[in-house]
């Protein structure tokens, strides 16, 4: 074990970080279907077993209760929509829930061959049932329901029922594509999109009109043909993919971050983290039946279009004007492969939202744009007060490791100069949806604000404690902070924002409390070493948690995340994203406090500032809508029972359109007044533009567009009144002469 090789990755919600370990190769070029060898197969499941127990920050024993705990892992993925197995095939396959530990070891697997051959026969069964289900069209004027949370629902208790299950399945499927297809038809031409290579508009190709007739017989076709090539895809799954799922039920139990990358997904991984794939810029995964999108990535095409949101369920995608392909129930790997494409083409999204509106997002494929991302300000002030407040908006915590000019601490320092130089009397800095980045920016960014001292604690997985500290004892920046957070909040902004709350030199204005992703992973590359490279490059990597962090007070930033000081309304509170909410989640805990200096230039009324800003919230028509709005929601999500009768779909279209129509959000506060800092926007437009020409054509509308964003953002209007009352509170009071 001691000669394998590990990398750390720098995606998602981790943070780049991992002491005195070399990087490995980057990419297995000639990765490809693994080699059907079971002496690579016992290999791969004795390296696993050992580098979990060894390496992972829980220290979990591979044995019969992990099994155990696996193998209810392993039927999820198999079977996760409960649509293919009877109850009879899961009493078969529980024979087997205490052996997953033993069958690593001894090379054996004879739960995936079993399940393997369960699968493949409800396969033929689900055929089958397509085969007699679309000879005739579908009625919709019955009163069927269908239950869409796996949770809610019951493995089928015989093949009768499981064919009957099925027919329902493919005539939800078939009245979810006719309707779509109404969307298209009433989509009107005109719309226009921006495109992302060119800040101009473009024209989308007009639908082909189709008769209601038309639209029936081609939702009819094309969800049939749908089926039948999810199912051969089933058909054609063999060890190889059950293996996949057998080791990735195994390390789920250690933590959602902790996953084996098999050879021939690890070159997609290998791509995603070089930052240079072109698509959309959104995180997906699996839910069931379906693809939900988990996180939009700050700088991309889909960031930038703004309509698609976390926890949107896309349901199909369609290349431009073309006809669209159906996701549901695709794995999410093949849903990518149609959402990916090359830069400058286009995609059409057609999503389902949680109030259950249906929309058509077409977004311009594209490299995600690195300068999107980097730090911009600007000062703001409302038209009756005289307390300017500087903002600084930091997407993600970027470094470039290869060319150190590029990097957030420096950039954010610059804005802070800026922001200085205009005599603004408070700072905002926004981390909203920054999901971390590099742990080297935390540390460093950290000491703008508080000089030399502690920033963040790491434990290892041998339980040895390293503290990371700013070495600089200068003070960039001294006076009153806000840092703004919401659950999108993760690791890096995470450190940052509890330092500054622990050492009393912000107030933390959000929602209840951040992401909580407080661990790092590393990746062990499993084609090191001379036993190993007999094999080839296909021996695939592991993602393995290695370390926990915690702030400077002992208190871990794992699960919990980070407390707001002042808690706003959150337009994203109705989504289940965070680390609380994933199954196996490291739990939080607490170690020593590292001893440390408290700000002692001024401190904040904090219950004085939670008592005005909740006077003011209650009174804010906006803040009012937002907590409807997510009421609205809440409920609607618990709706999961769904009608297969089109008169009552349609009718329940019609009312959440209404609702997502009253609760609009994209009001402006007209007395909200921004100044636009043209160097700090040109500072990173310059670096992503080469024609200069085309450069300055599109600063005017980028600059009104971040305007009119900042006017429309109910949380940061809220935080400048709470930096005018921090002000106030701090100036000293005039005394009469005596």
């Amino acid at each position: 074990m001691k000669r394998l090789l590990f990398y750390f990755v720098l995606t998602g919600l981790s943070i780049s970080y991992l002491p005195n370990i070399q990087l490995a190769q980057a990419k297995d070029s000639s990765a490809g279907k693994e080699t059907k060898d079971p002496r690579r197969e016992k290999l791969i499941g004795n390296i696993l077993k050992n580098a979990l127990e060894t390496y992972h920050y829980r220290a979990l024993k591979i044995n019969d209760e992990v099994s155990q705990k696996s193998f209810t892992q392993y039927l999820k993925k198999i079977d996760g929509s409960k649509q293919f197995l009877t109850k009879g095939d899961i009493k078969e396959l529980e024979a087997y829930q205490f052996d997953m530990d033993d069958e690593m070891v001894n090379g054996s697997y004879t739960l995936i061959e079993k399940s393997l051959a369960i699968v493949k026969k409800r396969t033929a069964l689900a055929e089958a049932a397509r085969k007699e289900a679309f000879k005739k069209q579908f009625d919709f004027n019955g009163v069927e329901q269908v239950e869409v949370d796996p949770e809610k629902r019951d493995w089928a208790k015989d093949e009768n029922l499981l064919k009957d299950n099925w027919m329902l399945i493919f005539k939800q499927a078939t009245l979810n594509k006719y309707l779509s297809l109404i969307d298209e038809q009433s989509d009107k031409p005109s719309k226009v999109i921006k495109k992302v290579t060119q800040k101009s508009t473009k024209k989308l190709a007009p639908v082909k009109k189709l008769t209601d007739a038309e639209m029936r017989a081609k939702a009819h076709e094309s969800v049939s043909k749908r089926f039948q090539k999810i199912f051969d895809r089933l058909a054609k799954e063999d060890r190889d993919d059950q293996l996949d799922n057998f080791y990735n039920s195994v390390t789920a139990v250690f933590d959602p971050h902790t996953t084996y990358l098999p050879a021939k997904k690890k070159e997609d991984f290998d791509i995603d983290i070089t930052g240079k794939l072109e698509g959309i810029g959104a995180v997906l995964q699996e839910d069931g039946s379906y693809i939900k999108v988990v996180q939009v990535v700050p700088g991309g095409p889909a960031w930038r279009q703004k309509d698609l949101e976390a926890d949107d369920t896309i349901l199909a995608v369609s290349q431009g004007s073309g006809d669209s392909v159906d996701l549901t129930d695709m794995k999410v790997d093949d849903a990518v492969r149609y959402i990916r494409g090359k830069k400058g083409t286009e995609v059409r999204l057609t999503v389902k939202k949680v109030d259950g509106t249906r929309k058509i997002i077409p977004i311009m494929r594209d490299e995600i744009e690195v300068a999107a991302s980097f730090a911009k300000s600007s000062v703001l002030q409302y038209k009756d007060s005289d307390t300017r407040v500087g903002y600084i908006q930091l997407p993600k915590f970027y470094r470039d490791f290869e060319n150190s000019q590029i990097n957030c601490t420096d950039d954010v320092r610059k804005e802070l100069e800026r922001l200085k130089k205009a005599n603004v009397d408070a700072v905002v800095l926004d981390l909203r949806n920054n999901g971390g980045g590099a742990l080297e920016d935390a540390r460093l960014m950290s000491g703008l604000f508080i000089g030399k001292g502690p920033v963040v604690q790491v434990k290892d997985h041998t339980g040895k404690i390293e503290v990371l500290e700013n070495e600089d004892p200068s003070v960039f920046y001294d006076g009153p902070l806000i840092v703004l957070i919401n659950r999108f909040s993760a690791s890096a902004s995470e450190i940052l924002a509890g330092a500054m709350q622990d050492y009393g030199r912000a107030v933390i204005i959000g929602g209840d409390f951040s992401h909580g992703k407080g661990t790092v992973q590393a990746v062990l590359n499993l084609n090191q070493g001379p036993l190993l490279s007999m094999f080839g490059p296909t021996m695939g990597a592991l993602k393995v948690t290695i370390q926990k962090f915690y702030r400077v007070t002992g208190a871990s930033t794992q699960y919990k995340g980070v407390t707001s000081d002042i808690v706003l309304p959150d337009i994203f509170s109705y989504v289940e994203s965070r680390e609380k909410d994933l199954e196996y989640s490291l739990p939080w805990d607490q170690i020593a406090t590292k001893p440390f200096g408290k700000w002692s230039k001024f401190t904040y009324n904090l219950p004085l500032l939670k008592e005005k800003s909740s006077g003011r919230v209650k009174t804010n028509p906006r803040f009012n809508k937002i907590i409807k709005n997510v009421e609205y929601l809440n409920k609607k999500k618990k709706d999961t029972l769904v009608s297969l009768n089109l008169k009552q779909v349609q009718g329940e279209d019609v009312q959440n359109k209404k609702m997502a129509e009253e609760l609009k959000m994209d009001e402006e506060d007209k007395n909200l007044l921004v100044t636009s800092f043209e160097d700090s926007l040109k500072a990173h437009e310059n670096i992503r533009a080469a024609d200069m020409k085309k450069w300055a054509k599109d600063f005017e509308q980028r600059k009104d567009e971040w305007v009119k964003s900042l006017r429309q953002d109910v949380v940061l209007e809220e935080s400048v009144m709470v930096a005018n009352d921090i002000v106030k509170s701090l100036k000293p009071k005039k005394t009469a002469s005596k």
